[in-house]
């Protein structure tokens, strides 16, 4: 099992699913350990939970994990998936685990708690749906661009709606992949295939 140090400068708090990555335990589990008051948090007026990484630091410490760095490692892939459909979440992680690429992927429901976490996960590729409540993929993707730090993340769009739907709504920001439910998960597989290729060739130039 693979755990990761959190590294100044960044600093504050992180959502539940973020908690449970860096720990390498269940989203259950971080709540266990929040109601045993092993963990810090609160809740904001949203019903967010929050989590105090000072704590999590604490735990690390307190449990000897603070050692490993294997979440964040260059040669594992880091993807953020946000999509409120819980079946669909469920799919997406079945079929990365099958896959058995070197993947680390983080499940969010909702747009505002994958923008509180980004700054600590820092992802290489983004998949996110487009029909989300309170704020919805097209607003979180303009979030997104008006960000220099994100300006090299790997965004896929992935929805029910059509073309024209999607750009009788705006549109998405130049870049963004849309893949169309039931998702290709052919596709979706060769997406990741070819970054990870990219990855590697660029490293070789490095060197």
């Amino acid at each position: 099992m693979a755990f990761t140090t959190i590294k100044a400068p960044y600093d504050g708090y992180c959502g539940t699913s973020y908690a449970a990555k860096v720990l390498g335990i269940s989203v259950g589990t971080v709540h266990s350990l929040v109601k045993s008051n092993e963990l810090k948090a609160w809740k904001t007026q949203g019903g967010h939970r929050r989590i105090s990484l000072q704590s999590i630091q604490e735990y690390q410490r307190r449990h000897n994990l603070s050692g490993n760095s294997g979440m964040h490692s260059e040669h594992r892939l880091r993807v953020m998936v946000v999509e409120d459909d819980n079946s669909t979440r469920v799919m997406l992680q079945a079929n990365m685990k099958k896959w058995d690429l070197p993947i680390d992927a983080v499940m969010y429901t909702s747009a505002v708690e994958a923008l509180l976490d980004m700054p600590g996960w820092q992802p290489e590729v983004l998949l996110t749906d487009l029909r989300m409540p309170h704020v919805d993929g097209f607003e979180f993707l303009k979030i997104l661009s008006e960000h220099a730090m994100f300006g090299n993340l790997a965004i896929v769009a992935i929805t029910g709606m059509s073309a024209q739907e999607v750009q009788a709504k705006g549109g998405l920001p130049d870049g963004v992949q849309l893949l169309q439910k039931p998702i290709d998960l052919e596709w979706l597989r060769g997406f990741f295939d070819a970054l990870m290729s990219m990855r590697q060739l660029h490293r070789k130039t490095r060197t």
